[in-house]
């Protein structure tokens, strides 16, 4: 086996013209290229795009902030309405309201009250009917006020309440009384 080389290069071979292909290439004119319309189209619609969608989510924050402080407002309405429910039931089963009532009905107190022992069926008392009048003011007038039944009318009689019935208005047409202040406070006229 034998090591020649195919090809051997001599080193100045390479520095000789005929030993390089001549290429034929020409240089093209050089023209400057536009930038493209579609690009530019293209960004002004996303940053248009992502400013709109900005826009409408700031727009929907604030429409449901006042949404909710709207809710917020009836929501503590509700509450004040609730509480005075509450306290219409509560003033419409207490005890004044209720004797009130009863009384209006012609129920009264016995003064001496006969009760039930459920373990033998026995009646403990004396077993009478009271009698047409009570001893006892079942409104208790000389206790404490309640004052969320005071206005309220009786079940039988919606003119009257827990007070009793109300005072018919005096007629006041043949008296002189000042004229209606109508405008705020009189002025006396001054020069």
């Amino acid at each position: 086996m034998s090591l020649e080389p195919l090809f051997i290069a001599e080193p100045w071979e390479a520095d000789r013209p005929s030993a390089i292909p001549e290429r034929h290439l020409t240089p093209l004119p050089r023209a400057r290229r536009r930038p493209r319309m579609a690009y530019a189209l293209i960004a002004v619609a996303g940053a248009l795009a992502i400013a709109g969608a900005q826009m409408a989510l700031s727009l929907a924050t604030t429409a449901d902030s006042y949404a909710l402080a709207q809710l917020q407002k009836e929501k503590k309405q509700l509450t004040w309405q609730t509480q005075e429910l509450y306290d219409d039931v509560a003033g419409l089963s207490s005890p004044q309201y209720l004797a009130a009532n009863a009384a209006s009905l012609g129920m009264v107190i016995n003064a001496t009250p006969s009760y039930l022992r459920l373990s033998d069926g026995a009646v403990i008392g004396a077993a009478q009917a009271a009698g047409a009048g009570s001893s006892v003011d079942a409104i208790n007038r000389g206790a404490v006020p309640n004052a969320l039944v005071t206005d309220t009318p009786l079940v039988t009689d919606p003119d009257a309440t827990i007070q009793g019935a109300p005072v018919p208005e005096a007629d006041v047409t043949g008296v002189n009384l000042p004229p209606a202040l109508t405008e705020g406070l009189p002025t006396p006229d001054t020069r």
